[in-house]
């Protein structure tokens, strides 16, 4: 059986903070707020995976008040992630995600994105698709209020 699921995630950009995305320190001014390293596209990833596979979402299985999650990296949650499918059956087919980010520029940091998720979940790294886009200025991430991600996924049973 072939499952599809998709993921959204969004914070809020703050001083103060890294600005992780993809498991990647990018340098910048602004990073994004959150209970964990707060990486939207990994976020993104992690909802997508957990809703294919009908395990409800990240929220649920690493709550923002449990403080063994605080400062913790998302690539550290997206390996639980990939185990937890493993345990239930499924074998990951592929992972298309975008991140929605006025600035920074992000072209020169997608290649570690991809190979961090890869790595993370056991695929190969033409399984991985990370993508960005401005808004062109419009809206919150437009106007550089924060950044969001969103991703989707197709899995399969490996039972069938």
């Amino acid at each position: 059986m072939v499952r599809v699921g998709m993921g959204y995630d969004v914070h809020k950009l703050t001083e103060g903070r890294d600005l992780i995305l993809g498991g990647v320190k990018i340098p910048w001014e602004l990073g994004l707020l959150g209970h964990s390293d707060a990486d939207v596209v990994v976020h993104a990833i992690m909802d997508a995976l957990l809703g294919a596979a009908a395990l409800r979402d990240i929220g649920r299985h690493f709550p923002d008040t449990d403080p063994q999650y605080k400062g913790i990296s998302s690539i550290l949650l997206l390996q639980k992630v990939g185990a937890l499918l493993k345990e239930k059956g499924y074998q990951i087919v592929n992972i298309d995600a975008t991140i929605i980010a006025q600035k920074p520029k992000l072209l020169p940091h997608i290649d570690q994105m991809i190979k961090n998720v890869a790595d993370a979940l056991e695929l190969s790294e033409d399984q991985v698709n990370i993508k960005a886009t401005t808004e062109e200025g419009l809206g919150f991430t437009g106007t550089m209020q924060g950044i969001s991600s969103q991703a989707i996924c197709c899995i399969q049973s490996v039972r069938d």
